[in-house]
């Protein structure tokens, strides 16, 4: 690419603002030029103002960027990544998509809004479709893509390459959730130390709808859910990063487990993902060993974009259950974005 395209990034401060920060600082096609934050930040710099907690430092080139209000224009950019609370998200993105931004958001506000799409590439990139027709009936020069929820992210891998392969009926998972996921300074430190939390607020049920509208179909201006029953019990644990689910899922014709394992190893992202620079080779890797995947270990494989699956075995109640683990500030959240994003410019939303 010639020239980068310059972004903006809304809640640049946060925890998941800071994933974005660090990795389109070294990013070969976006250049991160607009940073925003909340009222106490605006006005100062960056590096003054955060209180950074990802790996590595500040990048150099931003430190001396001044923080703007997320409720303004950013200006001169072409696309907006957004790590926006969920409460001020619905508001803000669809205003500045109707002033012609594009927006790539991690927030949830308008993810199960029937004419935003819910992306990831290797999964479900013709659900793009759905541009046209927000454009059309919002009247909006720019548009919304979102995210899906990270909990979601690490389940939906397997399940597109088995729903793909057999159909899937039904899920049954329980989700092991690492304290990054509640942003900073998240869980309380007497909470979870010795502990496991048996709830997180509205995660269930985001995995539970959101996995219906991923493996849905898009037949003309619709997302077509997938008639898939989900039930999904959430819960946070003392693990730094990596969001782990054991599942159980019943599958059509209830195929030998050889075909299964199979199926999972078979797994490949469309040809119009493969060579994006986030990708990668391969998004799903099966492990074999019995003890695998585990967050230390395989949360960071394909620099924390690929989704580990182990355990694969019979289960007496659906047919089959398994393990996955997905890195979920990096594949569930601001890289993940990211990935989008790159298909937006190949796809040709996004002028490069």
């Amino acid at each position: 690419m010639k020239d980068k395209i310059r972004v903006a990034v809304l809640a640049a401060t946060g925890s998941v603002g800071q994933r974005f920060v660090s990795l389109l600082a070294r990013h070969p096609w976006f250049e991160p030029v607009v940073l925003t934050g909340s009222s106490r930040s605006v006005g100062r710099r960056y590096g003054e103002v955060v209180r950074w907690v990802v790996p590595g430092g500040i990048p150099e080139a931003l430190q001396e960027v001044v923080v703007r209000p997320s409720e303004e224009p950013p200006g001169d950019v072409a696309l907006i990544f957004s790590a926006l609370p969920a409460a001020v998200a619905g508001e803000i993105e669809p205003r500045l998509a109707a002033q012609g931004y594009a927006i790539c958001s991690n927030a949830s506000a308008l993810r199960m809004e029937p004419d935003v799409p819910l992306l990831i590439p290797e999964v479900n990139p013709d659900h793009l479709a759905l541009i046209d027709v927000q454009r059309r009936q919002r009247g909006w020069q720019g548009f919304v893509v979102t995210s899906p929820n990270c909990s979601t992210t690490g389940l939906i891998f397997p399940l597109k390459a088995l729903h793909q392969a057999f159909g899937v009926s039904r899920v049954h998972a329980v989700t092991m959730q690492a304290i990054s996921g509640a942003g900073y300074p998240g869980v309380s430190a007497l909470d979870i130390l010795d502990n496991v939390i048996p709830y997180i607020a509205g995660e269930e049920a985001k995995i539970e709808v959101e996995t219906r509208k991923l493996l849905g179909t898009c037949d003309q201006d619709q997302i077509s859910q997938a008639p898939i029953l989900v039930s999904a019990q959430a819960n946070r644990v003392p693990v730094l990063d990596g969001h782990m689910a054991v599942f159980s899922v019943q599958l059509t014709g209830q195929p030998p487990l050889a075909q299964v394992l199979d199926a999972l190893q078979r797994f490949t992202p469309p040809k119009a993902v493969r060579d994006l620079p986030s990708a990668p080779r391969r998004p799903l890797v099966l492990l074999k060993q019995q003890d695998r995947p585990q967050p230390r270990r395989d949360r960071d494989l394909g620099e924390g974009m690929v989704v580990s699956v182990g355990r694969l075995q019979a289960c007496p109640v659906l047919g089959y259950r398994m393990v996955s683990l997905v890195h979920n500030t990096l594949r569930g959240a601001a890289a993940g974005a990211i990935l989008n994003a790159e298909l937006l410019v190949a796809q040709g939303y996004i002028a490069a």
